[in-house]
């Protein structure tokens, strides 16, 4: 930013899933230095504001119901103000679902917001080409019509960080208690995701019984691969997580592959933050937890259905491995994927990482050694 400008809040909208959102932090750190200001991000889900728990590159975050009418929400005056107050400031939008973009282009006519600060995310690369992740950085390096490019100079590409999320100390220190009254602090941790949002939603039961679902893993190749994971690593406790809903799955999986040191958790969107953070490596379908495990740098393995990993594959802020399995064009179906591929693709993330000081009081920061060793095009 020119020394002479004055400093500007941006403003980003897209109104997607977890890991839409985690990916999004990359934005908001580049439009954070491009413009002097923290940003405020308005998505959809009462799960949204956690993501940005502790993240100094925004400022506010208002989140809306995905299906109901946004006119009717308590959020709606509160954005609408911010839009107002935050002029000349720049306005970012990430949405490209046919549904949702013109939800946002009401809330801006209605808000008043000039069309000059407005900037709308295209793609007019074919499907597979580019990775979300990277369209939205792309985006950021544009600047609406209402402002001068050489007041707000975009910073070097090498300088923006991201994906990244934060763990409170408080959380930190609430999770190293969980870890010692469960006698497993100091152990290596290995987390395995086995759901995503179809197994922990209201029809999950229809989803499975169907076998609709292009992510889904069957529980016994989970077991197996538990198995086969307490075998090279018996001294590791594998933790089976997710959601509260999808514990009596996690039980199934357990219960199934009766082994030793195999926990189950059921937990919220911060809990599960810093219990990835304390974890040696990840096993996960295509799903926001995974993206959340590589932002906090999780060396970390994804089983696809019909995505494309060249598309969605979870990136890391500091070049920690992500492997992905499947997808378009080698399968459509994560059950089509071996037990044998899955811990073939574990064993290639390299040696274990050292936990977080898990049991110990804390962690370290976030920009260690893995830092020094990041992938260019990943910071």
């Amino acid at each position: 930013m020119n020394a002479r400008a004055t400093p500007l809040t941006p403003t980003v909208f897209l109104f997607c899933r977890m890991g839409d959102m985690v990916m999004l932090t990359s934005l908001l750190n580049l439009l954070h230095q491009r413009y002097g200001q923290s940003c405020r991000v308005v998505g959809t889900g009462s799960w949204t504001p956690a993501i940005y728990a502790g993240n100094p590159d925004v400022e506010g975050v208002w989140s809306f119901h995905r299906h109901l009418p946004f006119l009717l929400e308590r959020s709606w005056l509160q954005v609408r103000r911010a839009l107002r107050e935050s002029a000349p400031g720049p306005v970012y939008v990430c949405e490209r679902h046919f549904r949702q973009l013109p939800r946002i282009r009401r809330m801006l006519r209605l808000s008043g917001v000039d069309p000059r600060r407005v900037l709308y995310l295209t793609d007019p690369a074919r499907p597979g080409q580019v990775h979300l992740h990277d369209l939205m950085v792309r985006l950021g390096t544009r600047t609406p019509p209402a402002l001068e490019e050489r007041d707000y100079a975009v910073p070097p590409l090498t300088a923006v960080v991201g994906p990244r999320l934060h763990v409170l100390a408080s959380e930190r220190a609430a999770r190293d208690r969980w870890l010692q009254a469960s006698g497993i602090a100091g152990r290596e941790l290995i987390l395995i995701q086995p759901g995503n949002h179809r197994s922990m939603g209201p029809k999950r039961a229809r989803w499975r019984r169907l076998n609709t679902d292009d992510k889904w893993w069957p529980p016994e190749r989970w077991a197996q691969l538990c198995q086969r994971l307490h075998a090279e690593r018996p001294d590791a406790v594998l933790l089976l997580r997710g959601s509260r809903e999808e514990v009596p799955l996690l039980e199934e999986i357990r219960a199934a592959a009766r082994v030793e040191n195999l926990m189950v958790v059921g937990n919220g969107l911060r809990e599960l933050f810093a219990l990835e953070e304390a974890a040696s490596s990840m096993i996960s379908v295509d799903t926001g937890p995974a993206h959340a495990a590589a932002a906090l740098s999780v060396p970390l393995v994804v089983l696809y259905g019909a995505e494309m990993p060249s598309q969605w594959l979870p990136r890391s802020p500091f070049g920690t491995p992500v492997v992905g399995l499947g997808g378009p064009p080698l399968s459509t179906r994560a059950d089509q994927i071996s037990v044998d591929e899955v811990l073939a693709a574990w064993r290639s993330l390299g040696g274990r990482r050292p936990p977080a000081n898990a049991g110990a009081g804390g962690a370290p920061d976030s920009r260690t050694a893995r830092e020094r060793h990041a992938a260019p095009d990943q910071r």
